[in-house]
């Protein structure tokens, strides 16, 4: 992602502390950060926020909490929650690594990993958002019933994603090699997936659970 420098970031970002932590203020406390008690939803890597916003604006009986590092990317999902009141969306500037430092164990609901980075070299297989040791974080937080949605417009991450899963103890509820053919009216688009498939790109997206989780 193509981010322009914001000088003022850091600054905008702590003027709005009830919704945006940058700092772990709200560590292991999500569930008093909200102003109800409500099934929580993540999104790893929100971007500018397009999923996030929309479906915590449709959804306000769901908590979603967006997880982005990069804070010249945060400010826009924080204008977007300003602008539009959305009470239901919190947000936490750091990466995934960090996310049992955050959330109780089998504290979260569902998981969002929407056009993650592919890293599609050999030797960055350990940052992809689907090696198994990322799986491990998301396991712990997860609840039994804790349900994985995946999204990317990359085959091989797709791939690759589906047979770490599968290797990790992971089945699979919903695959679609083709998203946008099977016209899921219930998809929700990202900025990066409208522009996608503009070009004619595949969406790939599927559903997973832990085995005895």
């Amino acid at each position: 992602m193509r981010m322009r420098y914001k000088p003022w970031a850091d600054d905008y970002l702590k003027e709005h502390q009830d919704i945006v932590d940058i700092d772990g203020t709200h560590a292991k406390k999500m569930g008093q950060w909200f102003e109800k008690t409500q099934p929580i939803y993540i999104e790893i890597g929100s971007g500018r926020g397009q999923f996030i916003t929309t479906i915590a604006a449709q959804h306000p009986e769901i908590n979603f909490v967006a997880i982005e590092r990069e804070k010249n990317v945060m400010v826009n999902i924080l204008r977007d929650v300003l602008d539009h009141s959305i009470t239901n969306l919190k947000l936490i500037c750091n990466d995934a690594v960090e996310l049992t430092e955050y959330f109780n164990s089998h504290e979260v609901d569902r998981i969002y990993l929407n056009f993650s980075d592919p890293w599609p070299k050999r030797r960055h297989t350990k940052r992809r958002l689907t090696y198994p040791t990322f799986l491990a974080i998301y396991k712990e937080i997860l609840k039994g019933e804790g349900e994985i949605h995946f999204k990317t417009d990359n085959r091989g991450l797709f791939a690759y994603s589906l047979e770490s899963m599968s290797q990790f103890g992971m089945y699979f509820t919903k695959i679609n090699l083709n998203l946008h053919e099977e016209d899921d009216e219930d998809n929700i688009e990202t900025e990066y997936e409208r522009k996608f498939a503009d070009k004619g790109s595949r969406i790939y997206r599927m559903e997973a659970k832990f085995h005895g989780h």
